[in-house]
């Protein structure tokens, strides 16, 4: 009896034992929630492999083909590399020496 209320009174009893058990409980109990969030993604992301093999193919040659038209209709000869302005700049100013650059070539 005497062992008991002086455990009841101690404050590593009272209190640390608890948080220690919510700490490590709780760790345990997101893994499972966590587990279980990847467990219905993976699940749902699921096709048939044969399928998904094709989608994949369409879907690589649809974009390189697109990329390739794309890439045709650029006029590539009149391009001109314009430096942005530095930090200690004024962008402003800037951007203005640009515009007026640009219409005197144009």
């Amino acid at each position: 009896m005497f062992n008991l209320k002086a455990l009841h009174r101690n404050k590593t009893v009272r209190y640390g034992v608890p948080m220690l058990l919510l700490v490590v409980g709780g760790s345990f109990g997101l893994k499972e929630f966590t587990q279980i969030r990847y467990d219905a993604q993976r699940h749902r992301k699921r096709l048939d492999p044969e399928l998904e093999a094709q989608v994949n193919v369409k879907r690589q040659a649809n974009i390189l083909e697109e990329e390739y038209e794309k890439l045709q209709q650029v006029n590539l000869d009149e391009w001109k590399n314009i430096r942005g302005p530095r930090p200690w700049e004024d962008s402003r100013e800037y951007q203005e020496q640009q515009r007026s650059s640009q219409s005197k070539i144009n």
